[in-house]
Order: structure tokens, then C-alpha cells, then sequence
């Protein structure tokens, strides 16, 4: 795998598109129209000066710079996956939405292709028939801020061939990550099995009225010794992520989804990445 396309530039798709480019790959990052694009273009900007800041190793020759050179940015998407040996989607958590995208890029890309999905909730197998070659199609879910928390869970469906599977396992290898080899599909792999309970039981405290974020984080970092709580998670993660997850849930969930909608999404508060959302944050790219 040499050719690798992303599809989607958003928080965690610029970040997979930007740890590839640095580990030496040749990395097409797609993104729906040039707006979009030309975020994408501050956000790598910005990715470039972290990695430099945190002094992130194993990189190829030139660095987080050198990396920036071997993105090229595209709103075409049949031309971004013309020449793909793989292509990970990381457009956002809607099902009808990943299903289009799929449906397009599998009559696009080479027969030889192969798709990863970064969905942190959806099975692949809600998504293999799409892809139209579901022996070729596996999840490979990224944590966030990859370069430091670099896991990379590759979970398969029954339809994965094995030879596909273990080429995503070393290909995971090649850009510095973890390889988390998950045995059978498991709706949120083991990270979110983990962590979405845990941010769920936080947003309901928030919508019964008991307390405040900024109490609850409290609560949490003292108690635990955790570097941050769960509305501060939500930022990183980013409120627009967290709405969709949150409204396919229960009655309860879907409140929480409404209050995000409503006290800041509609309002531009989308968390870290647009400067504020439960918190305020200096404006990142």
C-alpha cells in the first residue's frame, strides 16, 4: 500500500491524512468543496507545528514540514480514489451518509482497492454491501490525537479476507500506530466500548440538571487523577461528533442531543476546533 486516500479532513481525517504524509506516504485528502479544503490546508499547517512542538520521532526524511508536501487536497472524489491502494473514510457518524459515499467510490476506485472505515459506532457490516467488494472492506478506527495516543483497532467482518485484514495490520504498523487486532465486530471496538459509556453518564448528569460541566469534570479529575473530564473530552472529540452519536441513542441520549444542538452547535461552538464549545479554547486552525 502505497497510494493512500482519506476521505474526509475534518479534526481526526486531517489528523490520519497528516500521520500518513509523515510516515513517507502519498496521501489524497478529500474533502466536499474548497472551503472545506482550505481549512483543511490551516489544519495541517497547525498539525505540522504540534508534531514540532511534541517532537513526535519515527517521521520520514524532512519531518512534519516535509509531510505537508505529500497531501494533495481534492473535492473531486472520483479523481481522489483513481489511483488508491486504500482508502480510509472518515466523513462523519451518519449511515446513509457513509453508504453514499461508499456506493460512489466503489464504482470509482481500481478493483484492487481496499476501504477502512474510521466509524467510532457503526459495524462494517452495516456498510460492507456499499462498498460492493465486501471482501476487501475492514474498520480501522483512530483514537484522537493520534500521534500521541496512536492505537489503530482493525476489526474486520466475517466477509474480510484474511490476506486484506493483515496488510491493514502492517499498513497501521508502517504510520507509527498500535495495531489492535479485534477478534469480531463490536459496535464502538474497544476504545469507545470504553469511553462512550463513560461521556453518555456525563451528558445525562448534564441534562437532568444535576450539576454543571465545569463540576463534573472537577469531580472526575480529583477523584481519578484524569488528566481531563468528560466535557472536556467532548471538545477534543468535537460536539458535532457527539450529536450524532448521541441522537441515535435512547430518550435520554437524544436529549443531550438536542441540548448540544441547540447551546452550541447552532450557536459555532463545535469545541476545540472552532475555539469554544463547552469550554473556551485560543482558536486553533
Amino acid at each position: 500500500m502505497k497510494n493512500i486516500t482519506v476521505l474526509g479532513t475534518g479534526v481526526l481525517g486531517s489528523q490520519i491524512a497528516f500521520q500518513t504524509a509523515f510516515h513517507g506516504f502519498d496521501v489524497v485528502a478529500y474533502d466536499i468543496d474548497q472551503a472545506a479544503l482550505d481549512r483543511a490546508s490551516d489544519r495541517f499547517a497547525g498539525l505540522a507545528q504540534r508534531y514540532e512542538a511534541d517532537a513526535v520521532a519515527g517521521g520520514a526524511e524532512g519531518g512534519p514540514r516535509a509531510a505537508i508536501s505529500r497531501i494533495r487536497l481534492t473535492h473531486d472524489l472520483a479523481d481522489a480514489v483513481a489511483s488508491a491502494d486504500l482508502v480510509i473514510e472518515a466523513v462523519p457518524e451518519n449511515l446513509e451518509l457513509k453508504q453514499d459515499i461508499y456506493r460512489r467510490i466503489g464504482e470509482a476506485a481500481p478493483s484492487s482497492t481496499v476501504f477502512a472505515t474510521n466509524s467510532s459506532t457503526l459495524l462494517p457490516s452495516a456498510l460492507a454491501e456499499s462498498t460492493a467488494r465486501p471482501d476487501r472492506f475492514l474498520a480501522l478506527h483512530f483514537a484522537n490525537e493520534i500521534w500521541a495516543h496512536n492505537t489503530a483497532e482493525v476489526m474486520g467482518t466475517p466477509a474480510t479476507d484474511e490476506t486484506v485484514y493483515a496488510r491493514v495490520v502492517e499498513f497501521a504498523r508502517q504510520i507509527g500506530m498500535v495495531p489492535i487486532e479485534i477478534k469480531k465486530e463490536k459496535a464502538g471496538y474497544l476504545l469507545n466500548s470504553l469511553l462512550v459509556p463513560f461521556l453518555q453518564a456525563a451528558g445525562e448528569l448534564l441534562v437532568d440538571g444535576i450539576a454543571e460541566p465545569e463540576a463534573i469534570d472537577a469531580t472526575w479529575r480529583i477523584g481519578t487523577s484524569a488528566p481531563k473530564g468528560p466535557f472536556e473530552i467532548y471538545d477534543i472529540v468535537g460536539l458535532t461528533t457527539a450529536y450524532n452519536i448521541s441522537r441515535m441513542g435512547d430518550e435520554k441520549q437524544q436529549a443531550f442531543a438536542d441540548l448540544l444542538k441547540e447551546r452550541y452547535i447552532d450557536q459555532g461552538k463545535l469545541g476545540v476546533a472552532t475555539g469554544e464549545g463547552f469550554y473556551t479554547y485560543p482558536r486553533q486552525a
